[in-house]
């Protein structure tokens, strides 16, 4: 399995003004901050950028965040920021922010966790909390080009009220097409039937994995460092090579 190296930014990647558009109450700890770009901004589903803010004494700090909205979309660019009560960056966002303010940003930044239709499938994403983010920016690309490239979501979540895109996601899925997703919920007994109310494990992956049409392609995992190692190695105790299995660490 291969983590998502640090990536060094291109020269030609400069900081830009962008506008808070619109702001979305995701779940209790998670609010999505959808901008607009001063400058054209393209990418690709699981790209990243950098978020600069400036104190009025000249302090600055920055914080990475995974794009949430679909490359279609370049007019609008989605950030799901989850509140850290320790975090630099994040209680500005939830506390301060509003509608209209202007925040720098650069980006896009990473090559390594990325996916587009044209890279075939079928693929598996795992993700936990906001890690969800790239994943919801793959899932929206496949939604958007209408996509018959199989592609399993399965996202950990503490609670119901805790599952970022909740609404959606469940949306898509019922679509019953291409797209499939699993919910495993830690801390309650699951609502759906095909769900899951546990941690992720080896058994639950070889399950999930069944519900694929063919042989996985590809795997995705995005979250905390906790839930990558345990993610990653139920994959692979699951039988999934490890060199098909991409990952990506919050709070490294």
């Amino acid at each position: 399995m291969t983590d998502s190296p640090k990536s060094p930014i291109p020269p030609a990647i400069r900081w830009q003004k962008v506008t808070i558009n619109k702001i979305e109450k995701r779940t209790p700890t998670v609010t999505s901050f959808l901008f607009t770009p001063s400058e054209p901004f393209a990418f690709r589903a699981g790209q990243h950028v950098e978020v600069r803010l400036t104190a009025p004494d000249g302090y600055r700090a920055q914080r990475a965040y995974s794009i949430a909205s679909a490359p279609e979309d370049r007019s609008i660019l989605e950030l799901a920021v989850e509140k850290l009560e320790t975090g630099e960056v994040s209680p500005f966002f939830h506390e301060v922010a509003q509608v209209g303010d202007e925040i720098e940003l650069r980006g896009p930044i990473g090559g390594h966790f990325i996916w587009q239709n044209a890279d075939g499938g079928p693929i598996l994403l795992a993700g936990a909390g906001s890690g969800v983010a790239p994943l919801m920016s793959m899932i929206r690309h496949h939604a958007n080009s209408q996509s018959s490239v199989p592609i399993l979501l399965l996202l950990s979540a503490r609670s119901w009220e805790d599952v970022i895109f909740r609404d959606e996601l469940l949306a898509l899925d019922r679509k019953q097409g291409a797209f499939k997703l699993v919910l495993t919920i830690t801390r309650e007994a699951p609502r759906r039937e095909g769900d899951y109310g546990r941690r992720i494990d080896v058994p639950m992956i070889g399950e999930i994995l069944k519900r694929l049409p063919s042989p996985l392609k590809r795997a995705f995992v995005c979250g905390s460092n906790p839930f990558v190692t345990v993610a990653s190695e139920a994959l692979v105790g699951a039988g999934v090579e490890p060199g098909s299995i991409r990952t990506e660490r919050y709070g490294q």
